[in-house]
Order: C-alpha cells, then structure tokens, then sequence
C-alpha cells in the first residue's frame, strides 16, 4: 500500500518523522538536564567537605554532560532550520505549480496563442517542482541522519563548554533560565502539533 501513496502522504509522515526527531532530542536535553543538577549537588556538597578528588571527579563528568547537551541543543537547532527552509521550498513549489495551471487556463480561453511554447513552459515549471521536491528529500534524510548519528560518529565535544562555564554552573545554579528555555521547546513543539492537525484535516 505504501507504494500508492498520495505525495500529500508522504509529506505528511515526513513530517511527522520530523517531530518525532524533535521530541527525542528533547527528551535527551531534559535528561541531561537533570544530570547536570545532580552532578551540581553532588560537586556542592563535596567542595563543602573538602573532598577534592571527588570534586575533580564530579567536575570533569559536569563538563561532559554539558557538552552533550550543547551538542543536542545544536542538533535541535538545525532541524528547525530545516524545518523552515522545507517551507520555503514548498512555498516555491505551489507557486511554480499555480503559474504551470495559469498558462493552461490562458492558452486554453486564447486558442490563438502558440500552444507548443505554451506547453513547453508547463512542462519545466512542472519538471522544476519536482527536482525542487526531490532535493528536499534528501536534504531532510540528510539532516536526520546528521541528528541521529552526530554524536556516535564524532564523539562528545568537550571542548565546546569551557572550564569557566562549568564553574559558574557548581558555585551558582543557572539551571533555572535553561528550564525556561525548555519551556520555550514544548511551546515549539505544541505547534508543531497543531500545524500538522491542521494540514490532517485540510487533506
């Protein structure tokens, strides 16, 4: 059946693919979230006791759980930005088709205009819409796979969260924006939600 696919379908389960990309990373920044808050207190209380091989310890696995959050956070951001230009090129795609169906309603009420040149430009518009839509396939598969698979590939980034970060983070808890932040996330993806109930009931 899946070969019989209307293409509204298949965009449809691409972008329901998507969001389910989107809910997993998210799942993983409130994960190391709350690695990162355990890790605070356990590294507090051990600056407290004076127990400084702990601290170092506690310290070293703070750091790399924030730089994996940085990096899920940086994975998060490019398919939004995907997200986007997947839009656009839709966008683009519907105009290319309305023009093709203009020139056909034109040349069909003006029998006397050149219906082989007419015919010619139906016929890129259309040929052009289709590359553009093929394009965006693989860019997206691109892009999941990059979301999915960045981190196994490369390895964690320690590098990019500095010592001095993860200081600020043990002596004062700046965990409390960063919940804000993911607030912001679940708002993003309750739209992401309602936009894709909306194209289900326009289909």
């Amino acid at each position: 059946m899946g070969l019989f696919k209307s293409k509204d379908e298949r965009r449809i389960e691409r972008e329901m693919k998507i969001r389910g990309g989107m809910r997993a990373i998210e799942r993983s920044i409130r994960q190391q979230e709350k690695f990162a808050e355990d890790f605070i207190k356990n590294a507090q209380h051990a600056k407290k006791i004076g127990d400084n091989g702990q601290y170092q310890f506690i310290r070293s696995a703070l750091k790399k759980t924030a730089a994996v959050k940085k990096m899920l956070e940086r994975q998060l951001l490019s398919i939004k930005n995907a997200m986007l230009i997947q839009q656009q090129a839709q966008a683009s795609q519907q105009f290319a088709e309305s023009m093709a169906l203009m020139a056909t309603e034109i040349s069909r009420t003006f029998g006397e205009m050149d219906l082989t040149k007419t015919q010619s430009q139906w016929e890129k518009a259309v040929t052009q819409a289709g590359t553009m839509e093929e394009r965006m396939d693989l860019f997206l598969d691109s892009m999941e796979q990059s979301a999915t698979s960045g981190a196994t590939a490369s390895g964690t980034r320690e590098d990019l969260v500095t010592d001095e970060e993860i200081d600020r983070m043990i002596d004062a808890d700046v965990l409390a924006s960063e919940k804000t932040e993911l607030g912001k996330l679940d708002q993003l993806d309750s739209e992401i939600a309602k936009e894709l109930g909306t194209n289900k009931q326009k289909d």
